[in-house]
């Protein structure tokens, strides 16, 4: 994916005409900045100057790299409105980028229980591009099974064409996977006991299945095999299911021994394609 330097040029110059910096150039390096963990000002201009060699392949910086003050000036007289419009056309246009695993989790925040009203702790739905490692969008819900409802809000907002989206099994539902497809994405969904038909159905055809990859891995006093089976007919299961998009279903077995002691878990999940 190529790197956009010119994301903020349409945005209008709090500053004299006689600023040292362009504003496209302080904005892209305080976007590269907070992507990468800085918190304010300071980390900025620290960024900056840790990265001067890497930005500078970027954009000219005849001056050097921006400090704390040109950071903070920039900020303190920056429209906020014009920053966001023009922030959300940026992000739109990398969202039609995209290429790659899209992974949809949610966490609930540690702290956030009202134990005196007796209210569920919030969660955060993050949407994040695995490949680039950036986060694409994120809501905050007050219930765990809103969830369900708060991520096709996020995915409207994402070109999905070329896109496979993960996901657990809370979203193993019909109307994610018809969004998904029907968007020209791909999507592997785990299937658990929240579609029991459709769970139990899955467990009883892989138990006849025979075509199995094994992997061993050995070391630190442990043994890992990892076993995937990828079924790709699925006439018998779609008479009684029809799930929009399904392509394959998957398992995948995990063994892990120990020298006192040995763990198995098996995850199913739902493919929109086939996996060779």
């Amino acid at each position: 994916m190529p790197i956009e330097t010119s994301c903020f040029d349409n945005l209008p110059d709090p500053r004299g005409s006689n600023a040292r910096y362009p504003l496209n150039d302080v904005l892209f390096i305080a976007l590269c900045a907070v992507i990468s963990g800085a918190e304010d000002c300071s980390d900025m201009a620290l960024f900056a100057r840790s990265k001067a060699d890497f930005l500078g392949r970027f954009l000219s910086l005849p001056h050097g790299t921006p400090s704390h003050d040109t950071f903070s000036c920039v900020f303190r007289y920056l429209d906020p409105k014009a920053f966001h419009e023009q922030f959300l056309t940026f992000m739109s246009d990398f969202a039609a980028q995209l290429k790659g695993v899209v992974a949809v989790d949610g966490k609930s925040l540690r702290r956030a229980y009202d134990h005196v009203d007796g209210q569920s702790p919030l969660h955060l739905v993050n949407v994040r591009a695995v490949e680039q490692r950036l986060v694409l969008g994120q809501l905050l819900v007050d219930e765990k099974s809103n969830e369900i409802q708060a991520v096709p809000d996020i995915l409207e907002w994402l070109s999905l064409t070329d896109v496979t989206i993960t996901a657990d099994a809370m979203h193993c539902q019909r109307s994610l996977s018809k969004q998904i497809t029907e968007a020209n994405g791909q999507y592997v969904l785990a299937v658990k006991g929240n579609q029991k038909t459709l769970f139990d159905d899955i467990r009883f055809m892989m138990e006849h299945e025979a075509d199995t990859t094994v992997v061993t891995d050995s070391g630190h006093g442990r043994i890992e095999t990892r076993s995937a089976t990828v079924v790709s007919d699925l006439n018998w299961l779609q008479e009684g299911h029809q799930w929009p998009g399904l392509g394959a279903v998957g398992r995948i077995t995990r063994r892990r021994e120990l020298v006192n002691k040995t763990t198995e878990e098996t995850a199913y999940y739902l493919l929109s394609d086939a996996i060779s």
